[in-house]
């Protein structure tokens, strides 16, 4: 089957590798229809993931349809799905406490283990989810909204609280989608013209250039002087994420959206001062996937502009390392496998 693989940073290929085996107990055979372009899967073909072995099959935004099953699964052929790619033991401390998505021994598809920039993909059956109604090109978008909604969630911050997002990429933009649904006054943030003009003027945010002398005192001014109540940090860069401690009000909590490499320096006295929490948001669970396609059938979450480029599998190689570069105009990218626009 055609497979387009990351074989070293910087070098992507388009091969032709074996079909997969029939799905052995538990899992499915999915034909891949759309696949989503992630942050992640830029910072694989960079040489930038700090949990990465090359070579590897990128792809984990992913739609498809059921080819067949594997005994015990509980899916018929044909039914259209949304892939959870974050493989889990089932068995660890996290997945004892019904937390998947950090489980200690996770495989996340295209990332730890092979995904789904290729025609075919074995799944486990317990991570497909039905469609519902959602066509397969929205259906492939699920994943990447699921990040910011389970960071919102995360957040445990109520109706009406002030939020910052820094960074207006993809999970920057779920973010602050996610966090207007849950009922927060929300301000976009970055250092991109292009980038914060799409925020305000087609989705509706506030927005403030990070690159400005007066960005601070725009910031403070949001506020009242007192800073947000919970700052979202879906930038990827350690100078960021350190910076977003002084936006954070006293009493209030900084989610860490995106990771970086590097360790994060803060000032204790700061911190402690403001009883803030610092928290965690890797991936997303069962209930945050429900979560955003139930808000793409309601009309919440814009797709027609959220997906601003589209290619193919043939293509993808040569889009994906232009793309990598080319960010302007570019919102999300989607690789149509085996589906239509």
């Amino acid at each position: 089957m055609k497979s387009v693989v990351c074989l070293a940073p910087g070098e992507l290929a388009l091969e032709d590798r074996p079909w997969p085996d029939a799905p052995p107990a538990g899992w499915a055979l999915v034909g891949v229809s759309h696949v989503g372009i992630c942050g992640t899967d830029y910072h694989i073909f960079e040489g930038k993931h700090p949990y990465l072995a090359y070579p590897r099959v990128m792809g984990h935004e992913i739609s498809g349809t059921v080819l067949e099953i594997g005994e015990g699964a509980r899916l018929r052929t044909g039914q259209t799905v949304i892939v959870n790619p974050y493989i889990a033991c089932g068995r660890c401390v996290a997945c004892r406490q019904g937390k998947p998505n950090c489980c200690i021994a996770i495989e996340v598809l295209g990332v730890h283990r092979d995904g789904a920039m290729c025609e075919q993909l074995l799944v486990p059956a317990g991570n497909l989810y039905q469609t519902n109604g959602l066509s397969l090109a929205d259906a492939a978008a699920v994943e990447f909204l699921a990040i910011g909604a389970h960071a919102v969630r995360r957040s445990q911050a109520g109706l009406g609280k002030r939020a910052l997002v820094i960074g207006a990429g993809p999970i920057g933009l779920g973010t602050a989608l996610f966090a207007r649904i849950a009922g927060h006054e929300v301000t976009v943030l970055d250092v991109s013209r292009a980038r914060l003009d799409f925020a305000e003027r087609q989705l509706g945010f506030a927005v403030v250039d990070n690159l400005l002398a007066t960005a601070s005192a725009s910031l403070s001014g949001r506020t009242d002087g007192e800073g947000f109540d919970v700052v979202f940090d879906a930038t990827g860069n350690t100078g960021s994420v350190q910076s977003a401690f002084a936006h954070v009000a006293h009493g209030g909590a900084l989610v860490m959206v995106s990771i970086v490499k590097d360790e994060i320096r803060f000032s204790d006295p700061e911190f402690h001062k403001r009883e803030m929490m610092l928290i965690g948001s890797r991936n997303a669970t069962r209930a945050d996937f429900d979560h955003v396609a139930a808000s793409i059938q309601a009309g919440a979450i814009p797709l027609a502009k959220l997906v601003t480029h589209k290619t193919t599998l043939e293509e993808s190689p040569r889009d994906i390392a232009r793309w990598a570069h080319e960010k302007s105009g570019l919102i999300k990218a989607v690789i149509l496998v085996g589906g239509t626009a």
